[in-house]
């Protein structure tokens, strides 16, 4: 024979009774954390509310070193460019038509060509053979104008100073200086040789 335990049912007044407890219970727990935390507070202070972060934008800018070099390179070129492509101007120098400095002979050369295209022999010194030497000196400008001009040493006869001083002033304006001639005037010395033996006259 099972033997059972009675059941027991709680009355409605008996379980309205327990939900009362347990409400209060629950209204005491609260009520005491509440409690904790206000204390608590005081104690020691909790910021709740925080002050908005200030956010600064800071930017750095620094040229690439390769671009840097870059450039310090092409305005190196360029200035060495410059004082290639621009001789330095001083002073002045004087040449004969037949120099050996490599600063003048090109421009030299082109000087005796232009005088030789206008230096003609006097007819009447051939007809009276007349010959002579005669000695000038003339000056030039960097744009090849004549600036002065003259006589040295006279042959002795008037008529081939004078073809001689011709020449040259019918040859100017000359050429002007080329980059190898850095002097702000140049003093050309020139012979005229008139000679009517062994195939006439020359300048020198």
């Amino acid at each position: 024979m099972d033997l059972k335990a009675p059941k027991t049912v709680d009355d409605p007044l008996t379980y309205s009774r327990k939900q009362g407890i347990m409400r209060l219970c629950l209204i005491a727990s609260l009520t005491f954390h509440v409690i904790v935390l206000v204390v608590v507070n005081r104690a020691f202070p909790i910021k709740w509310a925080m002050k908005p972060l200030r956010i600064y934008h800071v930017e750095l800018i620094r040229p690439p070193v390769k671009d840097m070099d870059l450039d310090k390179d092409v305005q190196g070129l360029a200035r060495l460019k410059d004082t290639n492509s621009k001789p330095v101007i001083h002073g002045e120098d004087t040449i004969s038509l037949d120099t050996t400095d490599k600063r003048y002979v090109s421009y030299a050369k082109v000087i005796k060509e232009a005088l030789l295209a206008q230096w003609k022999y006097p007819q009447e010194a051939k007809e009276n053979l007349v010959e002579g030497q005669t000695f000038l000196v003339f000056t030039l400008s960097r744009d090849g104008t004549l600036l002065d001009l003259r006589l040295l040493g006279s042959s002795g006869y008037k008529i081939l100073d004078e073809e001689a001083m011709r020449a040259v002033r019918a040859a100017a304006p000359f050429p002007a200086f080329p980059g190898s001639v850095t002097v702000a005037r140049l003093h050309i010395k020139a012979n005229f040789d008139y000679r009517l033996a062994g195939g006439g006259n020359s300048s020198q």
